[in-house]
Protein backbone atom coordinates (compact mmCIF):
# COMPACT_ATOMS: atom_id res chain seq x y z
CA UNK A 1 0.00 0.00 0.00
CA UNK A 2 1.31 3.41 -0.92
CA UNK A 3 0.26 6.83 0.21
CA UNK A 4 1.21 10.35 -0.73
CA UNK A 5 0.55 12.70 2.19
CA UNK A 6 0.33 16.44 1.67
CA UNK A 7 -0.03 18.84 4.57
CA UNK A 8 -2.78 21.25 3.57
CA UNK A 9 -4.57 24.33 4.80
CA UNK A 10 -7.62 23.10 2.87
CA UNK A 11 -8.55 20.46 0.31
CA UNK A 12 -11.63 19.24 -1.50
CA UNK A 13 -12.68 16.64 -4.02
CA UNK A 14 -15.48 17.08 -6.54
CA UNK A 15 -17.24 14.41 -8.59
CA UNK A 16 -19.62 15.41 -11.39
CA UNK A 17 -19.82 18.96 -10.05
CA UNK A 18 -20.63 17.89 -6.48
CA UNK A 19 -18.18 18.25 -3.60
CA UNK A 20 -17.90 14.81 -1.98
CA UNK A 21 -15.24 15.67 0.58
CA UNK A 22 -13.80 18.85 2.02
CA UNK A 23 -11.38 19.58 4.87
CA UNK A 24 -9.61 22.52 6.45
CA UNK A 25 -6.21 22.08 8.10
CA UNK A 26 -5.05 18.51 7.76
CA UNK A 27 -3.64 15.93 5.40
CA UNK A 28 -4.65 15.16 1.83
CA UNK A 29 -3.91 11.49 1.21
CA UNK A 30 -3.69 9.78 -2.15
CA UNK A 31 -3.92 6.04 -1.45
CA UNK A 32 -2.80 3.27 -3.82
CA UNK A 33 -3.36 -0.43 -3.23
CA UNK A 34 -1.42 -3.32 -4.76
CA UNK A 35 -2.47 -6.90 -5.47
CA UNK A 36 -1.29 -8.55 -2.26
CA UNK A 37 -2.08 -5.85 0.30
CA UNK A 38 -3.78 -7.01 3.50
CA UNK A 39 -5.27 -5.52 6.65
CA UNK A 40 -1.71 -5.34 8.05
CA UNK A 41 -0.93 -2.83 5.30
CA UNK A 42 -4.08 -0.87 6.22
CA UNK A 43 -2.98 -0.82 9.87
CA UNK A 44 0.50 0.43 8.99
CA UNK A 45 -0.64 3.20 6.64
CA UNK A 46 -3.50 4.47 8.80
CA UNK A 47 -1.27 4.48 11.89
CA UNK A 48 1.31 6.54 10.04
CA UNK A 49 -1.28 8.99 8.68
CA UNK A 50 -2.76 9.64 12.12
CA UNK A 51 0.54 9.90 13.95
CA UNK A 52 3.21 11.21 11.58
CA UNK A 53 4.61 14.44 13.00
CA UNK A 54 4.43 16.96 10.16
CA UNK A 55 2.66 19.91 11.78
CA UNK A 56 4.59 22.75 13.39
CA UNK A 57 4.77 23.18 17.15
CA UNK A 58 5.13 26.54 18.93
CA UNK A 59 8.78 26.68 17.80
CA UNK A 60 7.90 26.10 14.10
CA UNK A 61 9.33 22.60 14.22
CA UNK A 62 7.27 19.84 12.54
CA UNK A 63 6.72 17.95 15.76
CA UNK A 64 2.94 17.49 15.94
CA UNK A 65 0.65 14.87 14.40
CA UNK A 66 -2.77 15.13 12.83
CA UNK A 67 -4.29 13.98 16.12
CA UNK A 68 -2.27 16.58 18.06
CA UNK A 69 -3.53 19.50 15.95
CA UNK A 70 -7.12 18.28 15.66
CA UNK A 71 -6.86 18.14 11.88
CA UNK A 72 -8.81 16.18 9.31
CA UNK A 73 -7.93 13.86 6.46
CA UNK A 74 -9.16 13.88 2.87
CA UNK A 75 -8.51 10.41 1.44
CA UNK A 76 -8.57 9.85 -2.32
CA UNK A 77 -8.05 6.47 -3.98
CA UNK A 78 -5.34 6.57 -6.64
CA UNK A 79 -4.34 3.38 -8.43
CA UNK A 80 -1.69 5.26 -10.43
CA UNK A 81 0.62 5.18 -7.39
CA UNK A 82 1.45 1.68 -8.62
CA UNK A 83 2.16 2.74 -12.21
CA UNK A 84 5.33 1.29 -13.69
CA UNK A 85 6.92 3.77 -16.08
CA UNK A 86 10.38 2.21 -16.29
CA UNK A 87 9.92 0.96 -19.86
CA UNK A 88 8.54 2.85 -22.81
CA UNK A 89 6.30 5.86 -22.64
CA UNK A 90 3.06 4.33 -21.47
CA UNK A 91 2.90 3.34 -17.78
CA UNK A 92 1.75 -0.16 -16.88
CA UNK A 93 -0.69 -0.74 -14.06
CA UNK A 94 -0.39 -4.46 -13.39
CA UNK A 95 0.85 -3.81 -9.84
CA UNK A 96 -2.31 -1.87 -8.99
CA UNK A 97 -4.94 -4.04 -7.36
CA UNK A 98 -8.17 -4.55 -9.30
CA UNK A 99 -11.23 -2.80 -7.89
CA UNK A 100 -12.58 -6.01 -6.33
CA UNK A 101 -9.45 -6.20 -4.16
CA UNK A 102 -8.72 -2.50 -3.73
CA UNK A 103 -12.14 -1.14 -2.79
CA UNK A 104 -12.65 -3.21 0.39
CA UNK A 105 -9.14 -2.32 1.60
CA UNK A 106 -9.69 1.36 0.77
CA UNK A 107 -12.96 1.27 2.73
CA UNK A 108 -11.20 -0.42 5.68
CA UNK A 109 -8.53 2.28 5.64
CA UNK A 110 -11.19 4.99 5.68
CA UNK A 111 -13.08 3.28 8.51
CA UNK A 112 -9.96 2.65 10.59
CA UNK A 113 -8.69 6.21 10.21
CA UNK A 114 -12.20 7.61 10.85
CA UNK A 115 -12.08 6.04 14.30
CA UNK A 116 -9.10 8.32 15.08
CA UNK A 117 -9.61 11.57 13.10
CA UNK A 118 -12.33 13.09 10.91
CA UNK A 119 -12.05 11.69 7.36
CA UNK A 120 -13.63 12.92 4.15
CA UNK A 121 -13.34 11.03 0.85
CA UNK A 122 -13.74 11.08 -2.85
CA UNK A 123 -15.68 8.33 -4.63
CA UNK A 124 -13.80 5.15 -5.45
CA UNK A 125 -13.15 4.77 -9.22
CA UNK A 126 -14.81 8.09 -10.03
CA UNK A 127 -13.27 10.82 -12.15
CA UNK A 128 -12.37 13.22 -9.34
CA UNK A 129 -11.24 16.81 -9.35
CA UNK A 130 -9.01 17.49 -6.35
CA UNK A 131 -8.22 21.01 -5.16
CA UNK A 132 -5.84 21.84 -2.35
CA UNK A 133 -3.84 24.59 -0.76
CA UNK A 134 -0.59 22.91 0.25
CA UNK A 135 1.02 24.11 3.44
CA UNK A 136 4.77 24.30 2.98
CA UNK A 137 4.62 22.45 0.62
CA UNK A 138 5.11 19.43 2.83
CA UNK A 139 4.78 16.07 1.06
CA UNK A 140 5.61 12.63 2.45
CA UNK A 141 5.66 9.28 0.62
CA UNK A 142 4.69 6.13 2.52
CA UNK A 143 4.92 2.49 1.51
CA UNK A 144 3.66 -0.28 3.79
CA UNK A 145 6.50 -2.54 2.56
CA UNK A 146 8.91 0.21 3.61
CA UNK A 147 10.45 0.39 0.14
CA UNK A 148 11.08 4.09 0.68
Amino acid sequence: MRAVLQRVNSASVTVDGTVTGKIGKGILVYLGITNDDTEADVDYITGKIANIRIFDDANNVPNLSLTDVGGSCLMVSQFTLYADARKGRRPGYTDAAPAAVAKPLYEKAVAKLSAIVPVETGIFQADMKVASENDGPFTILLDSRRLF
